[in-house]
């Protein structure tokens, strides 16, 4: 006879559930704790679609501001990527090594460092951002056009 095991609670409960059970508690109130959900399932959905690209976020959002045309220094997009500046070496070393950004010489300061995007990064950021609007738009698909509008409003007035 086979001993009898009692499912877990996941076993018993789908995730979706689960996430619905906890959606009442009071963590579930917090405005930090939202925004942080938001952008963990957001990052995580773009994660996998830029995966094709071989990106991830943090390379799209360097890349970004590389074609911006702003000429970021690597101390800015460390600031303003909330990222320790040994990250972002990472990351624009490996955006540089597939050719798509190139360290410069900052003209208003000669110490500092500008990155600049190549022809290659500026296809492949266009690339890159066509996937992480598709991205964006099936993580808010239970917001009206009115609705995602406000929500990037009220975001960019949180966030800088």
């Amino acid at each position: 006879m086979t001993p009898r095991t009692t499912p877990s609670v996941d076993e018993e409960t789908p995730a979706v559930d689960g996430i619905e059970r906890l959606a009442h508690t009071d963590l579930a109130t917090e405005p930090f704790f939202l925004a942080a959900r938001l952008a963990s399932t957001g990052s995580a959905g773009a994660n996998r679609m830029l995966a094709e690209l071989g990106l991830k976020v943090r390379h799209y959002s360097v890349l970004a501001l590389a074609c911006s045309g702003e000429e970021p220094t690597q101390r800015e997009l460390s600031q303003f990527l909330v990222l320790d500046p040994s990250q972002i070496v990472s990351i624009i070393d490996e955006l540089e090594q597939r050719g798509a950004v190139e360290r410069r010489t900052d003209p208003r300061d000669r110490r500092s460092k500008i990155l600049a995007p190549t022809a290659a990064g500026h296809s492949l950021y266009a690339e890159a951002k066509a996937l992480v609007a598709r991205s964006t738009e099936d993580s808010l698909t239970e917001l009206s056009a009115a609705e995602r509008d406000e929500l990037f409003r009220l975001l960019r007035k949180a966030a800088l």
